[in-house]
């Protein structure tokens, strides 16, 4: 999977679960998730939890620190590298 397609992906699930109904334009990838109250502590906590299913990524291999989850790049850049398959 690309990381065009893994942002797409990220980014849809982040309007889904969080935003669901609300203006998204201003969602890119540098947008900050966390300062502007997209995703709180709980939220990174969900986010982390797809994150691991869908891209099957052990949990114990990922550094939960906010500034990982912070934007959509910083996510994609996570996943990027701790997912073989995402690599290709």
């Amino acid at each position: 999977m690309s990381s065009p397609d893994i942002a797409a992906e990220v980014r849809a699930f982040v309007v889904a679960e969080f935003l669901a109904g609300e203006d998204t334009s201003d969602l890119t990838g540098d947008y900050d998730l966390i300062d502007s109250g997209v995703i709180d502590s709980l939220g990174l906590v969900r986010l982390l939890s797809h994150i691991t299913r869908a891209y099957r990524i052990p949990a114990d291999d990922i550094e939960f620190a906010p500034d990982h989850f912070r934007t959509l790049d910083a996510v994609v850049a996570v996943i990027a590298a701790h997912s073989p398959a995402a690599a290709v």
